[in-house]
């Protein structure tokens, strides 16, 4: 339950989202309008694709697969499926920022599937915002926060009582993702796809503090 987590899963939500903002935000002014820290699109993109550009729908197949895998290894390090201080959070973090460094690395020598790399780690980071919120709070993209959000107002006009709570975890995961694409936006246009390295050099700095603070309240 979102009620029972801990006060620094807000802080943390709120930096999550606002990373796959600025991921986010340069896959979208890098290729032509592709997402990475979701996937609906995508796979719309890729049954479009099947249909004119074989490289195209291959380069989408593997975006999406990388998605996936990222996730899985979210799945495979972590267990339990409760939110608890002392878990190794700060190893995918670290892991998520050294996916987003190799990218940008990768994509600023023209090797386009460097953006695959870019996609593991949102969904490396996705699945383990998932995994330890009772797979309510997503950290890469805001469909389903908006739906509940929605879902909440509507039973509160019927006299529901309104949990507070999610609600503010649910406004702070949306102002990171716009500050993250606001961020994103002025990023790419000084460093291009090497902007990819500031939400990298973010998770390093999140993976330390985590580690830091662990350390201290155990």
């Amino acid at each position: 339950m979102l009620t029972k987590l801990p006060k620094w899963v807000e802080y943390g939500a709120f930096a999550l989202a606002f990373i796959a903002g600025i991921v986010n935000a340069v896959g979208l002014l890098g290729f032509e309008h592709q997402a990475i820290s979701h996937l609906s699109g995508s796979v719309t993109l890729l049954g479009i694709k099947l249909m004119s550009s074989t490289s195209a729908a291959l380069l989408l197949m593997s975006i999406i697969l990388s998605f996936m895998l990222g996730s899985a290894l979210s799945g495979f390090l972590l267990t339990g499926g409760s939110l608890k201080l002392g878990r190794h959070y700060d190893t995918l973090l670290f892991i998520e920022g050294l996916l987003l460094l190799l990218s940008a690395y990768l994509l600023s020598r023209a090797h386009v599937y460097g953006i695959t790399l870019a996609s593991a780690a949102c969904g490396l980071q996705n699945a383990l915002a998932t995994n330890y919120s009772g797979a309510v709070v997503r950290t890469t993209h805001l469909t389903g926060i908006f739906t509940d959000l929605g879902l909440m107002i509507g039973k509160a006009l019927k006299g529901e009582p309104f949990d507070t709570r999610k609600g503010v975890i649910f406004m702070l995961i949306i102002a990171g993702f716009l500050l993250g694409g606001v961020c994103g936006f002025m990023l790419y246009e000084h460093l291009a796809l090497l902007a990819l390295t500031v939400p990298a050099a973010a998770c390093f700095i999140l993976s330390l503090t985590y580690r830091v603070y662990r350390i201290r309240a155990l």
